[in-house]
């Protein structure tokens, strides 16, 4: 039987130590959630972040911008956040229209405030091995394998998916810590046999099952990312049931990686108070 790495718990843990260290402030850190739009998907996950702000005493901000707003408005919005005192984070949510610079938009967040750390700034500062605020996904995966005493250094891990939000800053992460990475992509050949050489696989492309058991060895360790809707259910990009029992350990959808990504973002926006302070 394999090891189920339970993201859940250990949101819990870090819940009730950000609520303790918040208790002691003088002020409570203020998170801005910048909204373009009313993406139903977007609402659930601004929703999650509402909440677990609540929980930990946090004051947790809402801007929802109409879907035609100009992208000088747009920064404007940020910039404004940028320059109030009392805001020590500031994240836009994500997707935003194409016809808005994406760029950009997010590059307007002062480095100081960008707690979910996708400005240039921010994947400079960890591509030099020296992050001012690691992504929040990203950094869910490395606390996820700490928790369990999973050390990467040394160890050949795949990432599968290459995108500028999760895979090209968890690569980055665990290169720093010493991992030899390889970054799979759809372009990739021999994907499988790839993957069968890793010691552990981090999995983020929105394909529902695309690790099935004849892309898995054992005793490896996969961290699975993905997540989509998949006939009312949510799944990941590994199929789950079939491949659970292959391995060392693996990490559910739900319950696995997901909730370490809110988790995160507050443990940031806490270090952002901090830092302000």
């Amino acid at each position: 039987m394999s090891q189920i790495l339970d993201g859940k718990a250990l949101r819990d843990e870090i819940l009730d130590d950000l609520k303790n260290q918040i208790s002691k402030l003088d002020q409570k850190p203020e998170l801005v959630i910048i909204q373009v739009g009313d993406l139903a998907e977007s609402n659930t996950y601004i929703e999650q972040k509402i909440k677990f702000g609540e929980k930990i005493g946090a004051i947790v901000t809402h801007k929802k911008l109409p879907l035609d707003i100009a992208e000088s408005e747009l920064i404007r919005e940020i910039q404004l956040a940028n320059d109030d005192e009392n805001v020590n984070g500031i994240i836009i949510q994500l997707p935003i229209p194409q016809s808005l610079n994406k760029e950009k938009i997010i590059d307007s967040i002062s480095p100081q405030k960008d707690v979910d750390g996708q400005t240039a700034i921010s994947i400079k500062s960890l591509v030099v091995g020296s992050p001012t605020f690691i992504p929040a996904t990203t950094k869910g995966v490395i606390t996820l394998l700490d928790a369990n005493k999973i050390d990467p250094s040394g160890k050949h891990v795949v990432v599968v998916g290459r995108s500028t939000l999760v895979g090209k800053p968890t690569a980055l992460a665990l290169l720093n810590r010493d991992a030899t990475v390889t970054i799979a992509h759809k372009k990739t050949q021999n994907l499988q046999a790839i993957t069968k050489s890793a010691d552990i696989i981090v999995v983020a492309t929105g394909k529902p099952k695309l690790i099935t058991k004849d892309y898995v060895s054992e005793n490896q360790i996969i961290i699975d990312i993905g997540i989509t809707v998949v006939d009312g259910k949510l799944v990941g990009d590994v199929d789950f049931e079939n491949v659970k029992d292959l391995v060392a350990a693996i990490s559910p959808v739900p319950g696995g990686a997901g909730p370490m990504t809110v988790a995160s973002l507050f443990q940031n926006l806490l270090e952002a108070y901090q830092k302000q302070s």
